[in-house]
């Protein structure tokens, strides 16, 4: 029976872990509303489009190579100081983007955003699943990177929105005011912690963070996200072309796939919970069934739609589970594993965007999803044998669930 104290600890821990959310949602809205506003910035700044794009190159490589040298640079700094840092100079950077002017300062601002972007999720999910019990990580980072997905249902089309009507600026102004809002809910709400999720300074923290079995780990996110981004960079084209959806109905089929990420975020944390190795087995799997059905029914949009709606459940509902078993099996560099697992989501993004940009050249947008179908197939094995990977700990139990070594981590404050 719950006695009042436990009561108030659980709904104090909610706020804290709802905070996270939001500190993630701010995070996700910044790295994708640029798709919506980088016509504007080309013709304001007097570049070309594709010059303009690398603002999204300049982001992911922030996030890639800035985030973990920086969560290097604040590894012994306490977790809750680092989250108000980090949302304090993500906020500047989106500032600095507003008053920019100049292109190159702009994409200046994009490489700070994304070293701080992997900053930040490495330490809401190390504060994060410290909040909870060892059995309910995966949920804590469900709702964590569940702010992300949120992110691509509301904060990307309402960003989006924002800059077409009062101009790009006030789309990176709106990223800026909602991170004030973020910062003050994770002051008021997010408690002082101890660590958890890993200890010791840089040297100790990177010999178990860059293990071999953590490599390992993180090869394999990279396969099963590159797979998915081979098709999702050119999912537009592919509708409007190959399925013949209006384009004014695109953004239909895309909420339904941002809805069931969404969806499948916070489920993919109960069911990492359960075992996490398996839940990433059975996404990719799920994943492929996905794919194939979008390649093989793609003149059928009821049955694409359907499509999407399975790759949305599963393509960011893997992610939980990824990340809690990155942490585990880094053991005591869990904090700068939580980072490298975002690193290295971010380069299967980047390889899978370039593959899908080389199947579309050579064999045209309708076969661009049977490129990532063949990709998803290749991922399968890697995926699978990662359940083979054991966690730093004497209890097969907790190697084979995926979760953490060491105690929850506790709020002092």
């Amino acid at each position: 029976m719950s006695t009042p104290a436990t009561t108030a600890s659980g709904s104090r821990n909610r706020l804290a872990l709802a905070s996270l959310g939001l500190g993630a949602f701010v995070i996700g809205t910044a790295e994708l509303v640029i798709v919506g506003v980088l016509e504007l910035i080309a013709d304001d700044l007097g570049v070309s489009v594709s010059t303009a794009g690398l603002l999204v190159t300049a982001y992911a490589l922030g996030v890639s190579l800035g985030g973990p040298v920086v969560t290097a640079a604040t590894i012994r700094m306490s977790r809750r100081s680092l989250l108000w840092l980090a949302m304090t100079v993500f906020i500047a950077g989106n500032l600095v983007a507003v008053f920019a002017g100049v292109f190159g300062l702009l994409v200046a601002a994009r490489v700070l955003c994304g070293a701080i972007h992997g900053l930040f999720l490495g330490a809401a999910t190390a504060v994060g699943t410290g909040l909870v019990a060892p059995e309910h990580r995966g949920q804590a980072v469900g709702l964590v990177f569940g702010g992300i997905s949120v992110s691509t249902v509301v904060g990307v089309p309402l960003g989006t929105l924002l800059g077409q009507n009062l101009g790009w600026e006030a789309t990176f102004a709106g990223v800026a005011v909602l991170g004030v809002l973020a910062l003050a809910a994770m002051m008021a709400f997010v408690p002082s912690v101890v660590h958890g999720s890993g200890s010791g300074g840089l040297a100790a923290q990177a010999r178990h963070a860059f293990h071999p079995r953590v490599l390992a780990m993180l090869a394999s996110g990279v396969l099963l996200m590159g797979a998915q981004f081979i098709a999702f960079t050119y999912l537009a084209p592919f509708l409007e072309d190959v399925t013949g959806v209006s384009s004014g109905a695109v953004s239909a089929f895309l909420l339904i796939f941002g809805v069931f990420s969404a969806i499948g975020t916070i489920a993919g944390g109960r069911f990492a919970d359960i075992n996490a190795s398996a839940t990433l087995f059975i996404g990719n799997v799920v994943l492929i069934v996905a794919l194939a059905g979008l390649y093989f029914f793609r003149g059928n949009p009821v049955l694409v739609a359907i499509a999407l709606a399975g790759w949305g459940i599963v393509g960011f509902g893997v992610t939980p589970a990824y990340q809690l078993r990155v942490i585990s099996l880094a053991g005591e560099g869990g904090d700068l594993a939580a980072t490298l697992g975002a690193s290295a989501t971010n380069v299967g993004v980047a390889l899978g965007a370039a593959v899908g940009g080389w199947a579309l050249d050579t064999f045209e947008v309708r076969n661009v999803p049977l490129t990532a179908l063949i990709a998803a197939v290749i991922a399968l094995p890697a995926v699978f044998g990662t359940r083979f990977l054991k966690a730093p700990s004497t209890s097969s139990e907790v190697a084979a669930s995926g979760a953490p070594r060491k105690a929850p981590v506790t709020a002092t404050g």
